[in-house]
């Protein structure tokens, strides 16, 4: 009764979801006991001898890394989630010896240094020492101290960053990967708070991504202790690559838009992040390297040959 999907992994970000999910003696039980039969919270806590809120727990961490899927099911004592096994196979891809280093440009841009902006309360902003203005107030996305910002937040609109293109003549553009992270805005915390953020690079649309929610079960790695424990914690890393093949997100493909298509030799680039009309409109948090549990600002990776 196991899954039908065969999942192909790699040593880089994109593949750490997996791995994490798989670093629990608790887990892969879950995954041999779903392997046999689909099975609800309360039956898989009891086979573990936990709580229905810590299985919860270890079943939202399998379903991120792709390795599970859950559905709400009505049963004898009301709905229920059940969890089924989606992969049947996975393999890991190591690099093969002696194979070339690809080179790159690299560029990290702070959350803070958007140089437009339009945005909708719930909203604000917050270095790693304090908040800038007053939560819900957009003109302070005018503050001169917003470049310092570490943290950021709206539920509708958008933020546009201009970075520099270091490119060369003589370099053949081939991939362009960007990794930031993530999450919905709710008002508190929620995780179950979808929202759909759009992603934007010189004025072409690369697609649109699912946000599940606005983390805040525990603190993230990086953020401040002064940080209100009520409100957004963490989120999620994300890679955005821009092939010749297409853009994808982890792996998944975004969109048919392919690095040709980007205007990607321009000197200066443009990148935006935006919740808009026509999706579930559930705001965007952005985190930078003093909050959340990644320790780093937006980071653009251009590959060329």
């Amino acid at each position: 009764m196991g899954g039908e999907m065969e999942l192909e992994l790699d040593l880089t970000e994109q593949s750490l979801p997996v791995y994490e999910a798989l670093a629990s003696r608790v887990r892969l039980n879950v995954l041999c006991l779903l392997a046999e039969r689909v099975m609800n919270i309360r039956e898989l806590a009891e086979s573990q001898q936990v709580s229905s809120a810590i299985m919860t727990k270890h079943v939202q961490k399998l379903e991120k890394a792709g390795l599970i899927q859950t559905e709400q099911m009505r049963g004898r004592a009301g709905m229920q989630k059940v969890c089924k096994l989606r992969v049947k196979h996975a393999g890991i891809l190591f690099p093969e010896g002696g194979a070339p280093v690809r080179s790159y440009h690299e560029s990290h841009v702070s959350v803070g240094h958007f140089t437009d902006f339009q945005v909708e309360p719930t909203c604000g902003l917050a270095t790693g020492e304090a908040i800038i203005g007053e939560f819900d107030e957009p003109r302070y996305f005018l503050d001169p101290m917003r470049v310092n910002a570490q943290i950021l937040w709206f539920y509708k609109g958008f933020v546009e960053y201009k970075l520099s293109n270091f490119i060369h003549a003589g370099e053949n553009p081939k991939e362009l990967q960007i990794s930031l992270e993530l999450s919905s805005e709710a008002p508190f915390t929620n995780e179950n708070w979808p929202s759909d953020i759009s992603f934007y690079l010189n004025e072409t649309n690369l697609g649109q991504w699912r946000s599940p929610g606005d983390f805040g079960d525990q603190p993230g790695k990086y953020t401040p202790a002064w940080w209100p424990r009520t409100i957004n914690q963490y989120g999620l890393l994300k890679v955005i690559r821009i092939t010749e093949a297409g853009t994808f997100i982890d792996g998944k493909q975004l969109s048919r838009v392919t690095i040709n298509d980007v205007a990607i030799r321009n000197k200066v680039w443009t990148f935006k992040v935006a919740v808009e009309d026509g999706g579930k409109i559930g705001g965007v948090t952005l985190f930078g390297s003093s909050f959340g549990n990644y320790n780093q600002d937006m980071v653009f990776r251009l590959y060329y040959e």
